[in-house]
């Protein structure tokens, strides 16, 4: 049994004005470094200390420099990185506002975006992911239990609740904050539900 706590990484700027980021390297600003220390001082209270906690995160630099803030605030080893945990790639429209994106396709769901990752392919590489995270954790913590902290993206993040509610979650017009934590478990290659913590768009 792994207890997986998935973090969205801090603010950028792109995220401040609106862009779409994607697999785009934009790095963290001041506010998302300063959202990454609360959110480990959240985490912190969260965390059962009778477990052992490891980091791992995504290789793009917004979610491995929130993911470093956190394990030095929590006093944990510094992250692992799984290309795998990347946000969703979303073609030619990375870089446009959120505006221009609905106006030329309407919405986060539409697959006629060039080049862009499919929900479908996002959610198959994220479970691939966090199975991956879970066996890598389970073989440096066996026999016991541990908790992960994860270190990922909006868009990824939103397909594993979907997965884990069987469809019901996140609702429609809810939206997850930069820096929210969102908890699941992993148990016998399974994803359940826990917690999740969406504000309204």
């Amino acid at each position: 049994m792994t207890t997986l706590l998935l973090v969205r990484h801090g603010e950028t700027d792109w995220n401040r004005d609106r862009r779409i980021q994607g697999s785009t390297d934009i790095p963290l600003n001041d506010t998302g470094r300063q959202q990454a220390r609360d959110a480990a001082a959240g985490l912190r209270e969260k965390l059962d200390p009778r477990l052992p906690a490891v980091v791992v995160a995504s290789d793009l630099s917004r979610a491995r420099e929130t993911a470093e803030i956190i394990a030095g605030e929590l006093g944990l080893p510094a992250p692992r990185l799984y290309p795998e945990l990347r946000e969703r790639g979303y073609g030619v429209a990375e870089g446009m506002s959120v505006e221009e994106y609905f106006a030329q396709w309407g919405d986060w769901h539409g697959t006629d975006v060039p080049e862009a990752e499919t929900r479908e392919d996002l959610r198959e590489r994220a479970l691939a992911g966090l199975t991956k995270v879970a066996h890598d954790v389970r073989r440096a913590t066996a026999p016991g239990a541990a908790s992960v902290i994860v270190v990922t993206h909006g868009a990824l993040i939103r397909e594993v609740i979907r997965h884990a509610s069987g469809g019901e979650l996140p609702l429609e017009g809810e939206r997850l904050a930069n820096a929210s934590v969102h908890t699941v478990l992993f148990e016998r290659e399974r994803l359940s539900l826990l917690s999740y913590t969406p504000i309204a768009a």
